[in-house]
């Protein structure tokens, strides 16, 4: 209702008119707030319940509206972790296919009970969420309105799910409640698969949900807004290490290549690190209204297919599995060496004292850019974990060049700047970082 507030200027009037959206014509709701909401005297909303009592009256269907399954159906909003989200055109055709075929990777059927704790405003709830368990006659369970830990543990415990869904972060705080004993670690049995995407899936992460979580097959989807969204995915019975260092094989009619980010065009060989670019059923038609910032991304080759460019960096096995080294944009160059923030944060992740990192770029006077990590102590290491001790464990673990030069600690109260979805957004922590040295070097 505060939305409608902010659009409406007089939702008590019989006529709808809005500043901010001068098409606007019509608003239908469907009241599922089982009265917590009283929506009698807004005058300007036409209830739901109304216009199918009206058609129930009428006695017939509605006449051809000329649709096509290649229109329009979802103006879908990507998460924004690098820039301002952008408005994605999905048609009916890509949603409803690509929805069908994720359900197919999870094997569902009509006895699977799927948790979604991610929002339907987002892909992952909307698509591998509703989409898959509604081509497949599966449950699904929505354990609260906004993600809440303890409410998904709660729901696989209370409904016997046998799919939990969720970004790393999700899976973080619900490992760290269960690990704590705020959440009983009894009640995960039925438990069999699930979907773990949005960003890169840390090897340590996925080896404690197998065991913590019996999410023994768990599934990896990679994809993004653009392509409806998933255009790669594990299968339930593919190794251990496969989900680990990959994210699986394209779906159906799905083409891939590894392309160089410098031209753009020229295809690398495989096992090359490069730029993935994806083509097929599941494209986007366009950015709403935004033909130049279309025309960035969807790049047509010589012979006039239309390729979608990630901005995701990635290398493709002999045998088809893609693997993602990480966005193009989060690469961190030093002294003329590409370093993969998704590296450190595995290696930093198998430290017991760390609970959640993110590794990012910062600029550097020798050697062009340096390595900063943001890390969450777990509560135990709050005031025994020093800078010192994680460097150390990199150095330990990887090589010298990957130490981070700065680390900087954030406090239970001060979490990871996060889309409305649940991913990091590195921008901001980059800027923080600045903000951070600026501070020091003005009080040195």
């Amino acid at each position: 209702m505060p939305l409608l507030q902010e659009l409406i200027v007089d939702l008590f009037s019989s006529r709808i008119e809005s500043s901010l959206v001068p098409s606007l014509k019509q608003v239908i709701l469907v009241d599922n707030s089982e009265g917590r909401v009283d929506v009698s005297s807004y005058k300007s909303i036409t209830p739901y319940t109304s216009i199918m009592s009206q058609i129930a009256a009428d006695g017939r269907s509605l006449p051809p509206q000329n649709l096509s399954t290649h229109d329009i159906v979802n103006i879908q909003f990507t998460s924004g972790t690098t820039a301002m989200p952008k408005a994605a055109c999905l048609s009916h055709h890509s949603i409803l296919n690509n929805g069908s075929q994720i359900g197919d990777r999870m094997l569902l059927t009509p006895n699977d009970i799927v948790c979604c704790p991610p929002p339907l405003f987002h892909c992952f709830g909307c698509i591998l969420g509703y989409m898959a368990t509604a081509t497949h006659g599966s449950a699904i369970v929505f354990p609260s309105e906004s993600f809440n830990a303890r409410a998904a543990l709660e729901a696989v415990q209370e409904e016997q799910c046998t799919a939990l869904y969720g970004v790393p972060t999700m899976f973080l705080e619900e490992l760290s409640l269960i690990e704590k004993g705020e959440v009983s670690h009894e009640g995960f049995q039925h438990l069999r698969t699930g979907i773990a995407a949005g960003s890169s899936i840390p090897a340590e992460l996925m080896k404690k949900l197998h065991k913590v979580l019996n999410l023994t097959e768990l599934t990896i989807c990679y994809g993004m807004t653009e392509t409806s969204p998933v255009s790669a995915m594990t299968t339930t019975d593919d190794p251990l290490d496969k989900r680990i260092t990959s994210v699986g094989k394209l779906m159906p009619h799905v083409e891939a290549k590894i392309v160089n980010p410098v031209d753009n065009i020229s295809t690398l060989p495989i096992g090359a690190r490069g730029e993935l670019v994806v083509n097929g059923y599941l494209l986007m038609k366009e950015y709403w209204n935004d033909p130049e910032k279309t025309a960035e991304v969807m790049i047509p080759d010589a012979g006039g297919k239309l390729w979608m460019h990630t901005g995701d960096e990635a290398s493709m096995s002999a045998d088809g599995y893609i693997t993602i080294t990480g966005r193009i944009k989060d690469l961190i160059i030093r002294g003329g060496e590409n370093i993969h923030p998704l590296e450190i944060e595995n290696c930093l992740l198998a430290n017991s004292d760390v609970a959640d990192v993110s590794v990012v770029g910062v600029p550097d006077a020798r050697y062009g850019e340096a390595v900063a990590a943001f890390v969450i102590a777990r509560d135990h290491s709050m005031n025994k974990v020093a800078a010192e001790d994680i460097q150390q464990w990199v150095r330990d673990k990887l090589s010298n060049h990957l130490v981070p030069k700065y680390v900087f600690f954030l406090g239970p109260s001060e979490p990871f700047p996060k889309t409305a979805s649940g991913k990091i957004q590195k921008f901001k922590l980059r800027q923080k970082a600045l903000e951070i040295l600026a501070l020091k070097a003005a009080t040195a």
